[in-house]
């Protein structure tokens, strides 16, 4: 049986390695991202898993020249 996926560009929010994938940023710069307190595309689920909202990301890497 073929496994029912939903492609990153539908997903509403992203775990770090998918939203590494998705603009080829590394994991680790992703994870330092979302550690800081005044990132707007950060999702807290539960006190350890921490998601990237997919649209705020792309809007807040629309804005930037340099990360």
């Amino acid at each position: 049986m073929a496994e029912n996926t939903v492609p990153i560009w539908e997903k509403l929010n992203l775990t770090s390695k998918e939203a590494a994938e998705y603009s080829n940023i590394g994991i680790n710069k992703i994870d330092d991202m979302l550690n800081d307190p005044c990132c707007s595309f950060v999702l807290h689920v539960g006190p350890r898993k921490k998601l990237v909202k997919r649209k705020a990301f792309e809007k807040y890497l629309e804005g930037k020249i340099e990360l």
